[in-house]
């Protein structure tokens, strides 16, 4: 019995000083940085000397995060019908929406970032209409007029989720000028006309909004993680939505603006193992103590 409780106190002692340890681990981790202004999670600053080498148009464009910042949700827009909404009409029904700048006649950038985002959704548990929206905005002022194109995209992503009664999850929305700037300088987004290819220099990324449309995340790049996208959703829900598993899942992840990413956090981990190992052996120790108490009724 005594070796048993030296064995436990040594136990102990170990998994303090692991958890001692933790600020450490987790400061030594990694941040993932990029310098690319398509990529980027701030604003590209032409008058920085990583310019060098980048075409001028892309040197006018970024996306610079505005965490906390409400969205225009008095701005009108066009939806795939052709009727005319507010950006507000899709939010306080109590379910976050992922929001993304795109514009529909784009020949490349905007195509990969719609694929990578249906996608990472189709990896992902939640339906759109029922746990999220998405709302697909152009900023390209001249396809107001062309709802069409709204529509065309509407029905090629609905295909490419393939999830039967989801439609009313997804909106594709365009807009004048002045309803453009309006979101795009709430949520960073910088772009810019290059006559030259005739195309819009533009970056790629995905957003999150609450339900009361205040942006809480930024999902930078083309491909996006399943799994980090799915605590998005669940965090910016404030936890309305998700499982016991999801809400494990939010105490051992942090999203790091930095990355855009949600990271592992080791020192929860470390907590949460702890406190599971203490349980267990106080479980034990009860069954010990039971077994030891009916052995001395039983003599």
């Amino acid at each position: 019995m005594t070796r048993r409780l030296n064995n436990t106190i040594r136990f102990l002692i170990a998994i303090a000083f692991t958890v001692s340890l933790c600020p450490v681990l987790a400061t030594a981790q990694k941040n993932e940085h990029y310098n690319s202004p398509l990529y980027s999670p701030k604003y590209y600053d032409p008058s920085q000397g990583t310019a060098n080498g980048i075409p001028d148009p892309l040197k006018k464009v970024g996306i610079e995060q505005r965490l906390g910042e409400n969205l225009p949700l008095s701005a009108e827009f066009k939806d795939e019908n052709g009727k005319i909404v507010k950006l507000g009409d899709y939010f306080g029904k109590g379910r976050p929406v992922i929001v993304t700048l795109v514009y529909f006649e784009c020949p490349m950038l905007c195509n990969q970032v719609l694929n990578g985002l249906t996608g990472t959704l189709k990896g992902v548990s939640f339906d759109a209409g029922k746990e999220f929206d998405v709302v697909a905005v152009s900023f390209d002022a001249k396809e107001f007029d062309k709802p069409e194109l709204a529509k065309n995209k509407k029905a090629s992503y609905m295909e490419r989720y393939g999830r039967p009664g989801t439609e009313n999850g997804w909106h594709f929305l365009t807009g004048s000028q002045a309803s453009i700037d309006a979101i795009t300088q709430a949520t960073g987004f910088k772009y810019a006309w290059d006559e030259k290819s005739s195309q819009f220099a533009h970056g790629s990324a995905i957003m999150i909004a609450t339900p009361e449309g205040k942006l809480s995340r930024y999902f930078y790049g083309i491909d996006y993680s399943p799994r980090d996208v799915k605590l998005g959703i669940v965090e910016s829900a404030e936890s309305k939505v998700g499982s016991v598993a999801d809400e494990l899942m939010l105490y051992c992840f942090h999203y790091d603006p930095s990355s855009g990413k949600y990271g592992f956090q080791i020192l929860s981990v470390l907590r949460l193992t702890a406190i599971a190992m203490l349980l267990g052996m106080g479980l034990m120790g009860f069954v010990f103590w039971r077994r030891n108490k009916v052995k001395k009724l039983e003599q």
